[in-house]
């Protein structure tokens, strides 16, 4: 999901490449074929949108890949768009964390049931909230009930005003207490960047480790995504990558790429190919005992305002629960901040997977945000149904 202290977000003629692996053997497959046929068409459908650029990827059973870029990764030079370009992973990054954390509760190194107040003592406080009535598992659920109050651009002023600011965990935490809570803990579910910053400070206070070396120990290295990258506080990207546009209104698309995350603790970036092997190896169960994916994926309701970006959506542990038209439903957690917004989606057996990266955000109303939303999740709803009916 996009942060929420950002809004979401002449369009050149597309330019689409579809690539399939192995393509030998993928001919004699129409099956395949169909399928990244019908990639290529959602990325097109996407950019027809007027986002700028549109990479996808989709990872069938048998690990075959399909690939589909459309648009243009620079609006003044016309460069296509990379099929293994970086972006900003964003919110994606909440389920690296919710993973660590579960590790951390199957070593015995902290507890679901854990108060805030046991490891951050003092922390959360005033105006209504209490850290010692606040779990772990609600931060990881987003049923804290603790108030976002992130710093963030509504416009192309305060972005150029405020894209290179710097904050400390504990100034973003103390942003948050100076509101009421939302609800009492346990009674209600609203997302909340806040509640990840506290699970990140929680893992250095458990570790003694900040919590992006943990994720990189403990996720990173051992599945081989070497390009999954801990930027920190730097505010660009490695190459190739495609500019970064938001849409602030009309005549107002502005290059956004160049900025530090407001997070920077959790900040990284990715691509499709990394991004669809973390939810792969998660789901397939190959980073959490059975017992802790299991809590990862009970979920519940997320709020009336979610449910439109979201229809039928539930939250787990770091993880979305969304329905598929071919029945079923998949896991995902998407991530958007700065003109890049990205959706993912995999199977719960962990076998079929997609995800797809455009890097314009059309954020400048509710309907923009509506359509482009609609539009990439589409594309995963049939790359995942591509084989008939899903494993949930």
């Amino acid at each position: 999901m996009t942060s929420t202290s950002r809004t979401r977000p002449a369009v050149l003629l597309a330019t689409a490449v579809l690539l399939v692996t192995d393509a030998a053997t993928a001919s004699a497959r129409p099956a395949v074929s169909s399928a990244a046929d019908q990639l290529r068409r959602d990325t097109e459908a996407i950019h027809a949108l007027g986002v700028s650029g549109v990479q996808a990827r989709a990872v069938a059973p048998d690990g075959r890949q399909s690939v589909a870029t459309s648009g243009t990764a620079d609006l003044r030079t016309g460069r296509p768009v990379s099929p293994d370009g970086y972006f900003r992973m964003a919110s994606t990054a909440k389920t690296l964390v919710a993973t660590v954390v579960l590790q951390l509760d199957a070593e015995g190194r902290l507890s679901l049931d854990d108060t805030v107040d046991h490891w951050l003592p003092g922390v959360v406080r005033d105006n209504g909230n209490d850290g010692s009535r606040i779990t772990i598992r609600q931060l990881l659920q987003h049923t804290s009930g603790i108030r976002d109050d992130l710093p963030g651009y509504t416009t192309p002023e305060e972005y150029y005003q405020q894209r290179h600011d710097i904050y400390r965990p504990e100034q973003l935490v103390a942003r948050a207490m100076a509101h009421a809570p939302d609800f009492p803990p346990g009674g209600g579910w609203a997302y909340s960047n806040t509640g990840y910053i506290l699970l990140g400070m929680i893992i250095e206070k458990a570790t003694g480790h900040p919590v992006h070396q943990e994720i990189e120990d403990r996720v990173l290295r051992p599945l081989g995504l070497d390009r999954t990258r801990w930027t920190g506080a730097s505010p660009t990207l490695p190459r190739p990558h495609a500019t970064a546009y938001q849409l602030f209104g009309p005549g107002s698309l502005v290059d956004v790429t160049d900025q530090v995350a407001v997070d920077h603790e959790t900040s990284f970036t990715t691509t499709t190919r990394d991004e669809n092997r973390l939810f792969r190896a998660l789901l397939a169960g190959r980073l959490l005992p059975p017992r802790q994916l299991a809590e990862m994926k009970r979920t519940v309701p997320v709020s009336a305002e979610v449910q439109q970006l979201w229809p039928g959506g539930r939250y787990g542990l770091g993880l979305v629960e969304r329905p598929l038209t071919c029945g079923g439903t998949y896991w995902s957690h998407e991530g958007g901040d700065g003109g890049y917004v990205t959706l993912n989606g995999v199977t719960g057996d962990g076998r079929r997977s997609a995800v797809v990266s455009m890097s314009e955000a059309r954020g400048d109303t509710p309907e923009n945000i509506l359509e482009q939303e609609n539009a990439a999740s589409a594309l995963i709803d049939h790359a995942l149904c591509a084989g008939g009916r899903s494993t949930s």
